[in-house]
Parts: C-alpha cells; structure tokens; sequence
C-alpha cells in the first residue's frame, strides 16, 4: 500500500512465515542512504514517522518494521508482548535481518544505517556484532549498557517462576512493577504512569491513546530479553568492527539509561572494546523517548548532522 510518492506500507515475509509490517518514508529512487530503525517494546514502527520523514526531506530513505508480537505484524490482541515459545529473541534479530536482507535488494550498493531504539537498541548491539561489515553507522537510542543488571540474575528467576506459575503468555504484574512500573520513581507528581517517556504531555498522551502501545509483555518475552540483555559482555562487542561509527544518544533523566550512568558505561565499554568512532550525546533532562521530546527538533538536527559525518560520500 502506497499512500504517496514519498510513503508505502508493505509486508516482508520472515524466515518462519511470520508477515513483518513495514513501512517506508522518503524517495527510494536517490537515496544517500538507508536508515532502517528498530522500534523498542510496547510500542510499533508508525511511531517513527516524524523521524522517518525528516530523514527523508535530508535525502535519506527511512524504513521502520513492526516487530513479531507488536503493531500490525501481531494479527491479534492476543500476539501483543509475545516473541514465541522458543528462541524468541533470536527469531526478533532473524527478523530483522529479514527486512535488511529486503531492503539491499531494493537499494544496492546503498550505505545502511542501523538505528535501534530500547529493545530495539539491545537488539541493535548483538546485531553490529552478529554482522560485522554490513552496516555503515549505527544509532543506539534509549539505550544503555545492561539496564536491568540489578534484576539480571534476580529478576530472570523470577520471569522464570512466573511462566511456571502463570505460563509462557502470562502477564506478571511484578515484573512489570519491576520495570515500566518503577520508571515515574523519579519524577515529581507525574500525571500518568508513562511520564518516563517524555517531557511533552501531548506525546505520552498519544502513547497512552494507541491502542498498540503500553500493553504488558508476556512472562516469556521478558525470558528472551533479559536473557539477550545478560549475553551484551566484551566478548561480543569485541566482534564489532572498530571503525564502525556509533552515536549514542539518551536523556540524563531516562530510567533505561539509569539516569545516565548506564549510557556512559555503555560509551566507555565501547571505547575500551577498541571502538574509535563512537559519539555520545547526554541530553540534560531528557526522557526515554529524545526523538519525542520537547527538544526533539535539536536531537533530530544532531542526528543528520552526525549521520552527514560519517557516511561515505557525505560532505
């Protein structure tokens, strides 16, 4: 389905079958480059349409795919929060790789921007490792070293005894207390439990008004990704090619990031990993969501000046 010139929604077929909704913002035919982002949990990829099409009006081609139990890939309420039964986190980064492997067909030759936000950030970090050489740039947005590495050994026993107890697509109240639910922890008199997200008051209300966003996670999606999360250690980075540029960019004030502690660890392990293109930008009170915040139009900027740094051809 094409909306115009410059949009188009069309599905991907997984290696499993799985129907991957994708949607496409700018003009395929003179692209400086692709930008393909990965969206994080509880929400979907037509979220990013502000971002895609200011790629777009830059001369980039941005596309945005809904992850297996999110957005319009879920065919039903029910697929909400849910990988699969088994290898759930390796079939969201075969997925990915799906939509990339779509994307060089249609752009060949074309350099590749990989721009993972949250869970999509995680999953970005095992796949510069996973595949070293295909991407020219990454963006590694709401992100952070090991975010839950207080719940790391913990909090994946207790996912675990959740699935037995309520099983696999079961919804855990404590282990959503334990992550989305503490995230207002630090704001004054927040007005909704989503004010994490962002500054802006019409943007959280947006995220709360749709109704493929903010649900819970399944006990079994949790399992996968904390356990992905416990994998992110030197012996995978050290796999990353070390001219590979990176820009990290977080909110001071994003829980995920634990406040910024988890984003500068995350730089420095980089850097100590041999990186030697990685840029940093800490954004002082800045949320979860910088590509929704009140200051997103300075993000947006910083971005395409960045990505206009470091890709081939650029000036």
């Amino acid at each position: 389905m094409t909306d115009d010139l410059q949009t188009e929604q069309f599905k991907v077929k997984s290696q499993d079958g799985l129907d991957l909704h994708v949607y496409r913002w700018g003009d395929p035919s003179a692209a400086r480059a692709v930008v393909q982002i990965c969206h994080g949990l509880a929400e979907h990829a037509g979220r990013y349409e502000r971002l895609g099409r200011a790629l777009a009006a830059s001369g980039y081609v941005a596309y945005a795919h809904d992850h297996r139990g999110h957005g319009q890939t879920a065919t039903s309420e029910d697929q909400l929060g849910f990988f699969a039964y088994t290898n759930g986190w390796e079939r969201l980064l075969d997925n990915i790789d799906c939509v990339t492997e779509a994307l060089g067909e249609r752009h060949p030759r074309t350099p590749l921007v990989l721009l993972g936000h949250s869970m999509g950030s995680f999953a970005t970090q095992h796949l510069m490792a996973r595949n070293p050489g295909r991407y020219h740039a990454v963006v590694l947005s709401g992100s952070s070293d090991r975010p839950f590495l207080a719940l790391e050994a913990g909090g994946r026993l207790i996912a675990r005894g959740e699935r037995l107890r309520q099983g696999p697509r079961g919804h855990s109240k404590l282990l959503y207390m334990l992550t989305f639910g503490s995230y207002n922890r630090k704001i004054k008199n927040p007005t909704t439990e989503f004010d994490w997200l962002s500054r802006d008051p019409d943007e959280v209300a947006k995220y709360i008004d749709d109704p493929l966003c903010g649900f819970t996670a399944t006990n079994q999606l949790w399992i996968d990704m904390l356990d992905a999360i416990s994998q992110l250690r030197p012996g995978l980075r050290a796999k990353v090619p070390c001219d590979l540029p990176i820009l990290v960019l977080s909110g001071d004030q994003d829980p995920v990031g634990e406040y910024g502690r988890g984003v500068k660890k995350l730089v420095a392990n980089l850097r100590a990993q041999g990186l030697t293109q990685v840029t940093d930008h800490l954004y002082p009170g800045g949320r979860h969501e910088m590509f929704n915040e009140t200051n997103r139009e300075e993000v947006t900027a910083d971005l395409l000046s960045w990505l206009a740094r470091v890709l081939p051809g650029d000036a």
